[in-house]
């Protein structure tokens, strides 16, 4: 301001004005739209209709995005838009989103990412947990993780949807991202490394190489690492960017895992699949006749009704020794005849199968 002259600064206040102006008109369109909110969900819970309508929501973002033309950060109108899709989600009726816990770990950021930030996350203690309280109508939907690209399969989530009655509503992917936290920022104050045993095996390598000489301590959750971070000015936490954001740290390095690319699919679970998107996945859990070439006969009827199989794992029947479950991801939806007719269609070769939600695809 010192170095302003006159003319600058009345034309700066006068620029400043038309941003007022704009809030302004910005907060009331909200709230209207918040009011229209409100009504969609007395109308939705008339006729028994959750609140969470992805396909719908995604149309929204893609409008927005279309109408922008690249005039405004396209990642800004998605943060912008998100939030607000949220927060008037929740109008229709606020929800309580279950996660595998403690608070800022990369299932918390999935499921703020998923959902974002208006609903109430309560963290749980396992996955079983999660799957647990949404069968039982505690918690409106959870988030727990399926699969990572470096490590594979999560077996406990596998098992939770043979042992509870949910369905997959969505999925989520986030990219696995570590940084070093302290209380200052500075590399040579730190003289203990703490972070959850998975964390520290994915960084040994940035460790070895940067650090060589500082001790490393795990504890049970990366979250329980920047905690004691907060606290102790010589203890840094290798931790997700959501905590030093929570437990106001600083960053003494950003993304010290030693694989890039590193991601992890989570799904939502909850009672009501979603409808179409045109772009879905359909989930499936199934057990096979124990006969030759039976795994063929599953895979045939799908190859010739053109849908492709995305994924197949199985799992040994905890009471049933050498019988296993498949757990089986195809692209569509069920409400797509040819979904319908290649599900159908393996049936017959199936001693059991149950379908366990369609829902659009997740975001790489």
């Amino acid at each position: 301001m010192l170095n302003m002259d006159k003319v600058q600064f009345e034309r700066l206040k006068k620029l400043r004005s038309h941003i007022d102006e704009i809030d302004e008109k910005l907060v009331q369109l909200l709230q209207q739209r918040l009011s229209f909110a409100h009504e969609i969900g007395r109308t939705k819970a008339e006729v028994e209709r959750q609140p969470l309508d992805v396909s719908r929501e995604r149309q929204v973002l893609s409008h927005v995005l279309d109408l922008n033309q690249g005039q405004f950060p396209a990642d800004g109108i998605k943060a912008i838009f998100a939030e607000i899709i949220s927060a008037c989600r929740n109008a229709q009726r606020p929800l309580k989103i279950g996660y595998l816990g403690p608070e800022t770990t990369f299932t918390h950021m999935a499921a703020r990412k998923f959902f974002g930030g208006a609903p109430d996350f309560l963290p749980q203690l396992s996955i079983s947990e999660v799957f647990e309280e949404v069968e039982r109508n505690r918690l409106d939907f959870g988030v727990v993780p399926v699969e990572n690209s470096v490590e594979g399969t999560v077996a406990l989530t596998l098992d939770g949807m043979s042992d509870f009655k949910v369905k997959i509503c969505g999925e989520a992917y986030l990219p696995i991202s570590h940084d070093l936290l302290s209380l200052d920022g500075r590399m040579d104050k730190i003289k203990k490394i703490m972070s959850h045993p998975q964390a520290l095996a994915q960084t040994r390598l940035w460790l070895r190489r940067n650090m060589p000489a500082v001790p490393l301590e795990e504890v049970v959750s990366t979250a329980q690492a920047a905690r004691w971070a907060a606290v102790d000015p010589a203890v840094a936490a290798i931790a997700s960017p959501m905590a030093a954001q929570t437990y106001n740290l600083q960053v003494v390095a950003r993304s010290i895992e030693d694989f890039s690319g590193n991601t992890t699919r989570f799904i939502v679970l909850g009672h009501d699949c979603q409808r179409p998107s045109g772009s879905d996945k359909t989930s499936l859990l199934l057990s096979l006749e124990d006969r030759p070439g039976s795994l063929y006969r599953l895979l045939q009827p799908l190859a010739e009704k053109g849908l492709n199989l995305t994924k197949i794992q199985s799992r040994p029947v905890k009471k049933e020794p050498w019988r296993y479950l498949f757990y089986v991801d195809i692209d569509g939806h069920m409400a797509d005849p040819a979904v319908q007719q290649g599900v159908e269609s393996i049936r017959e070769g199936c001693t059991f199968l149950e379908w366990l939600g369609s829902y659009p695809k997740g975001e790489m």
